[in-house]
């Protein structure tokens, strides 16, 4: 999931409650579905407590989830396997690398044995020799699991986007584009706007010059819509808009989400 604001992410993961609509996961609340195991989250750079070993931290995690201690500490096992951590286990977080706590969120996440995982960006702003060794490790350690990736931009040749199954593009509050990573990035002449104005007549023309709505048009997307351009550019876009007494404030190719 690209572009969508972090809010979605703490609503997702239960860590904060759903202003506006509905949010499902796993079929149930997000609170609900933390508490039943059903999923867990693995939030971007929270605050460790400094004096707790890796190990520490990941077998508390699997006790919360409900496990007894020695189950606990078979699952703290198993995920610290999975991320690569075996040789840090005993390290104090106050001295982790930001790789080796980002590692050890997603491991937590892991050790409460829920069936999705939620995961806001693990790479952003690792160095580029460390993001996609990182990442790697990252894909593997959550193959078995269903998971939700939330960032920014993903290039569409990182192990994120070559193992994701389905990409939604996000503005806003709503879904700019959704299918396979690399169908998205192909579509180089399909742009995401937000337009004040007279919507409706604006989308109308579009259409009739031979664009393709990838989004539907009502009132609830507040002047955002999602166009496949035809055989025209994007400076014929903005003449059609102000022929229509609409105006283009915002312009984004889908494809950079890819970037």
């Amino acid at each position: 999931m690209l572009g969508a604001p972090r809010a979605l992410f703490l609503a997702a993961a239960g860590l904060q409650p759903v202003m506006r609509g509905e949010l499902r996961v796993e079929g149930k609340p997000p609170l609900r579905a933390v508490r039943e195991r059903l999923a867990a989250s693995a939030p971007l750079d929270p605050p460790l407590p400094r004096g707790w070993t890796v190990r520490q931290y990941v077998t508390w995690s699997a006790r919360l989830a409900g496990f007894t201690r020695g189950a606990a500490v078979t699952q703290a096992s198993e995920a610290l396997s999975l991320l690569r951590l075996g040789g840090v286990a005993g390290a104090r977080l106050s001295k982790a690398t930001v790789a080796v706590r980002r590692a050890t969120v997603l491991a937590a996440a892991l050790a409460t044995g829920a069936a999705a995982i939620l995961v806001e960006d693990p790479v952003a702003g690792l160095p580029p020799e460390t993001e996609r060794f990182f990442a790697r490790v990252v894909v593997r350690a959550l193959e078995s699991r269903r998971t939700v990736f939330f960032g920014g931009r993903v290039p569409l040749e990182s192990p994120v986007a070559l193992a994701a199954d389905e990409a939604l593009v996000v503005g806003g509050s709503r879904v700019e584009a959704q299918g396979a990573p690399g169908e998205i990035a192909a579509q180089e002449r399909a742009f995401a706007l937000r337009v004040a104005g007279d919507v409706q007549a604006f989308a109308r023309s579009l259409a009739s010059r031979g664009a393709r709505l990838l989004s539907p048009l009502d009132a609830s997307n507040r002047g955002r819509l999602s166009v496949e351009l035809g055989d025209f550019g994007t400076r014929e876009l903005l003449d059609i808009a102000a022929s229509c007494d609409a105006v283009v404030l915002e312009l984004r190719p889908l494809s950079r989400a890819f970037a």
